[in-house]
């Protein structure tokens, strides 16, 4: 503003406001947290509502002793030997130093896969996929007869090959004549290679016809803060080097030309599928399981094999990974992108600059709570000569403010104040925005941060202080019940950032000018928007607010340090030499539309 009668800290007040609404756009379209709010209840839902369901076949699974041959091949046809076999319990294992992955005879599938480096916030091993919870199934058809893999046992056959563990389920036929799936696992890898064999059965699966692939997963919960967990869920796609995603809020459905990989991504785990064996369409779809404690949606897919007759095979390579982006980027082929670090340039700092940053402190071997300090310090050292500029900036104004107050009292006409005010500025070589613009160039730097913290694999389960745990909420104290807006306990580091907030806004506010004065709607902004921020961050990651609180520490030591050497006479006496060292010329363009947009407003309000 330009009359200077009751002088705030303008420029951290527009900081901290262009803050808060691009905080709030932010989460606006991240996701609508109360479309997809979790109410969890007080009994378990039954495996049965929280099951994956099986695709609709026109063919009964016979698992009675009593069925007779007759019925399973009136049944199943050529197939029916394998249709008739009981034991449907058989499992075997790929397992190496990071992966254990249970194979199903029933269906010839991955039922199950751990985790081995990871656990859940009970200290469960993390179990991404679950075999009542879970599908992979072809359906294909055979004289005439849908037939699914999912009612059939494959005979097991494992043994390693190199270095590979190698295991052959195979569902015979007939002599010569099998549908077999090969699953490869290497050492040090999350890997899992699958290739379908179709040997001789041509003439037994109808060509006509597509063979159709479904796979589902009903996310398993993984962490202490089932909401937030919930709503970094969802089905993703790689197409052309970009990737894209189903809405996070609510449940939605997406047909998908030409993908390289698709994945159902929970927050800190994946399980992707890529395959160039697929049909260049793929449906994805997302439904929430509202009121589970277990588990958060479930995940679907549904594609299609070409099937070309005689011998035919297909390969799908399965990653069941964490959401790191080191071991993502080392499979080359754009898992990275799973991990949310931001869009466009936010993106490009965090991919570049704060994880380089990060990932060279952590190679240090200290506690991640250190980490975060040095980097506030190395990002508040790089920052400080926008800080300087800020607050010499704010300096200028303040020395300049009895001439404005001066101002105020000769002229009544509140353009003509504007007027002189502006002129004022233009000769003693004021901006008066100088002090917002070098907050503006920070701000890209925050959100990253926002970004990042939040995704980074690396801070789960990491204790610093009284937080058990920087990648989610450290609370301190639970309230026993829920106030809106802020949540059901007390983040202690959120309350800190809150307080330094405060604080530093009044030292800003106070080191502006010594009037106690304030316009009465920036006094009520400078409590308002830490207040935003503490019912934003208590749900959050502790790593993020206890890296705010840094900052809002460190910049504060930062004012400090440049008061200390700002000699306000002396900056007086370098802006009246300016003046009588600049000559006085005709209004510039900008000035003169400015004043005639201003005498345009006064016109309008006197004719009110």
């Amino acid at each position: 503003m330009l009359q200077q009668e009751k002088k705030t800290d303008f420029n951290s007040v527009i900081g901290f406001a262009l803050i808060g609404m691009i905080l709030f756009w932010f989460l606006n379209n991240q996701a609508q947290l109360e479309e997809s709010k979790i109410s969890p209840t007080t009994e378990e839902p039954s495996v049965n509502n929280e099951r994956v369901a099986a695709p609709s076949s026109s063919v009964s699974v016979f698992e009675s002793d009593s069925s007779s041959s007759a019925e399973l091949v009136e049944a199943f046809g050529a197939f029916s030997n394998a249709a008739s076999k009981q034991d449907f319990s058989d499992k075997t294992y790929l397992e190496n130093d990071l992966v254990k992955v249970e194979l199903a005879s029933k269906g010839g599938r991955v039922s199950s896969v751990f985790l081995k480096q990871y656990s859940t916030y009970d200290s469960l091993p993390v179990n991404l996929v679950r075999e009542d919870s879970s599908l992979f199934n072809l359906t294909f058809w055979s004289q005439n007869r849908r037939l699914q893999t999912n009612n059939f046992v494959f005979e097991t056959n494992k043994y390693t090959q190199g270095n590979q563990q190698v295991v052959s389920m195979r569902l015979n036929v007939q002599e010569g004549k099998y549908l077999e799936f090969l699953y490869r696992l290497a050492p040090n890898s999350y890997k899992v290679t699958q290739s379908v064999n179709f040997v001789g059965l041509d003439g037994l699966i109808q060509a006509d016809n597509p063979i159709e692939l479904d796979w589902s997963v009903s996310v398993p919960r993984q962490e202490k803060n089932i909401e937030n967990e919930s709503l970094n869920t969802s089905a993703y796609y790689y197409v052309d080097g970009e990737v894209a995603n189903l809405s996070f809020s609510k449940d939605d459905t997406e047909r998908v030309l030409n993908s390289d990989w698709i994945a159902f991504k929970s927050q800190y785990f994946s399980s992707v599928l890529v395959s160039n064996d697929l049909s260049s369409e793929i449906e994805l779809s997302s439904k929430a399981l509202n009121g589970s404690l277990n588990y958060l949606k479930t995940l679907s897919s549904s594609a299609s094999l070409n099937y070309q007759g005689a011998t035919s095979s297909y390969n799908m390579d399965w990653y069941f990974v964490p959401n790191h982006v080191k071991t993502l980027k080392s499979y080359e082929i754009g898992l990275e992108e799973l991990v949310p670090l931001g869009w466009s340039f936010i993106g490009w700092i965090n991919k570049y600059i704060v994880i380089n940053i990060f990932n060279a402190f952590e190679n240090w071997g200290f506690n991640y709570g250190i980490i975060i300090l040095l980097m506030a310090l190395l990002i508040k050292m790089v920052l400080f000569p926008f800080t300087y500029k800020s607050y010499t900036s704010m300096a200028k104004m303040r020395v300049l403010k009895p001439q404005i107050d001066a101002i105020n009292e000769k002229y009544e006409d509140q353009m003509k104040r504007q007027q002189e005010t502006m002129s004022l500025y233009k000769q003693t070589g004021v901006n008066p925005l100088g002090g917002c613009i070098p907050v503006l160039f920070q701000m890209p730097i925050l959100f990253a941060l926002f970004r990042f913290f939040p995704a980074s694999i690396e801070l789960r389960q990491q204790g610093f202080l009284w937080a058990n745990d920087l990648s989610t909420y450290d609370s301190i104290y639970n309230l026993g019940f829920s106030i809106p807006f802020y949540g059901d306990h007390v983040s202690l580091f959120t309350l800190l950032m809150t307080l330094t907030t405060v604080f530093q806004m009044k030292f800003s506010n106070n080191s502006m000018s010594s009037s106690n004065s304030q316009m009465p709607q920036m006094k009520y902004m400078m409590y308002f928007m830490p207040v935003i921020f503490l019912g934003v961050m208590n749900n959050y990651a502790a790593a993020l607010s206890y890296y705010y609180f840094l900052a809002n520490l460190i910049t504060f030591g930062q004012q400090k340090l440049i008061e200390t050497m700002t000699d306000d006479n002396a900056l007086l006496a370098k802006l009246e030499a300016h003046k009588e060292t600049t000559p006085k010329k005709g209004k510039s363009k900008f000035q003169a539309r400015l004043e005639k947009m201003m005498k345009e407003q006064q016109e309008l309000k006197n004719k009110k």
